[in-house]
């Protein structure tokens, strides 16, 4: 243990020697400082003494705390922390196991009694570690912030600590093994950074596959109701509802509702049903390619979904802005152009019905057989 010790106050000192250490500590305070400047009142946004009327972010639609924590999230999170402060810890940390086989260098270590898994992950810690240095001082100056201006003090923060690191680690383990592989490090980053391009490509395409399949589902909803409403309504009311629809549409008589409206006004409902025919099709369309990019995303490791864990468990549904007071009526929501709050909340309670076992259990399941690689190589080397 104490040998471990050693080796990782030295490696320590070896860290923060390298001016990146502390150009990323001294950027991520004037982030916090930035975030601490930001007010949020009746009006809207207020940074130091300018007032921004923005309606959709101010406390008629949510409290000062929910501001703080979805900007911590969203912002503080999901872009400093999990893109522009990773890729700058991959350059510091991405020499740490190239520059540790240069000839010289791990002959020193070799020779004392210490073994060489326990060299691995000993300096496999170490790059961790200087995450974890990183996104604890971030936590700590985004907490008093929250709690100064936000008015409530949240502990819940600091679960971006281990939550970060773990997101880091998905990466530093596929730099660590390329590093031993190659021996160069500008090779492991670059590679490590083109990989994680690629992780954000599948992300992507499962985005879209999500939003595809929840705009579905909110067209196949308001259709087998609108049929519902059609079938219980007079001839005269749905006369009044088409001429609703062609007073408020920017497409006035040619918006699609109209037309199978109309047939309904004659007892005709095939248009109405070929409708809801089409939107059930389509939603087992998207499901279907939904679920096989669910698969393929299965055996890599999940990055935005880590980070996504986050905003899940700091911030509930119940706390973000809604638009119950204006919501649609079914006959008005247009199958083609319509829904878009409904189809936005639709889409975060599917990606909110993940469960975090699968997110982290199959990402930590991927970096293990990563590492185990790694070690396997860095142990059996010559050197």
């Amino acid at each position: 243990m104490t040998q471990t010790l050693a080796l990782l106050w030295d490696a320590y000192r070896e860290l923060n020697a390298k001016k990146m250490f502390w150009i990323t500590m001294i950027l991520s305070g004037l982030i916090v400082a930035i975030f601490g400047c930001i007010g949020i009142n009746e009006q809207g946004l207020k940074l130091l003494v300018w007032q921004l009327d923005t309606p959709m972010y101010s406390t008629q639609t949510m409290t000062a705390a929910t501001f703080y924590k979805s900007w911590f999230v969203s912002l503080g999170i999901a872009i400093w922390l999990a893109w522009i402060a990773t890729i700058l810890a991959l350059v510091s940390t991405g020499g740490i196991f190239p520059d540790l086989m240069t000839s010289g260098s791990i002959d020193t270590l070799l020779s004392k009694p210490i073994s060489r898994l326990r060299l691995f992950l000993t300096k496999y810690m170490l790059g961790l570690m200087f995450v974890a240095l990183q996104v604890l001082v971030f936590c700590v100056a985004s907490f008093l912030v929250i709690g100064i201006r936000g008015g409530v003090w949240e502990p819940g923060l600091f679960i971006a600590v281990p939550m970060v690191v773990l997101f880091f680690s998905y990466l530093f383990s596929v730099c660590v093994l390329l590093g031993v592989m190659t021996r160069s490090t500008m090779a492991a980053i670059l590679l490590t950074i083109l990989l994680w391009f690629g992780l954000f490509m599948v992300n992507q395409a499962d985005g879209v596959m999500l939003m595809l399949r929840a705009n579905a589902e909110v067209q196949a909803e308001g259709a087998a109701e609108r049929l519902d409403m059609a079938r219980a309504m007079s001839p005269e009311e749905i006369e009044e509802k088409v001429e609703e629809i062609t007073r408020r549409s920017w497409m006035g008589g040619d918006d699609p509702l109209v037309k199978p409206l109309q047939a309904a006004q004659e007892g005709d409902y095939t248009l109405l049903e070929a409708e809801v025919d089409r939107a059930d099709r389509s939603v087992a369309t998207w499901t279907k390619w939904s679920r096989f990019v669910f698969a393929v995303k299965t055996i890599f490791p999940k990055t935005n979904e880590t980070i996504g864990l986050l905003e899940r468990w700091l911030i509930s549904l119940a706390d973000l802005p809604t638009e119950e007071d204006t919501e649609e009526d079914p006959m008005m929501q247009n199958t083609e152009f319509g829904g878009d709050t409904a189809v936005q909340k639709r889409l975060m309670e599917l990606s909110r019905e993940r469960p975090a076992w699968w997110i982290l259990g199959t990402s930590i399941l991927f970096e293990i057989v990563i590492l185990a690689f790694a070690a396997w190589k860095f142990c059996r080397r010559d050197y």
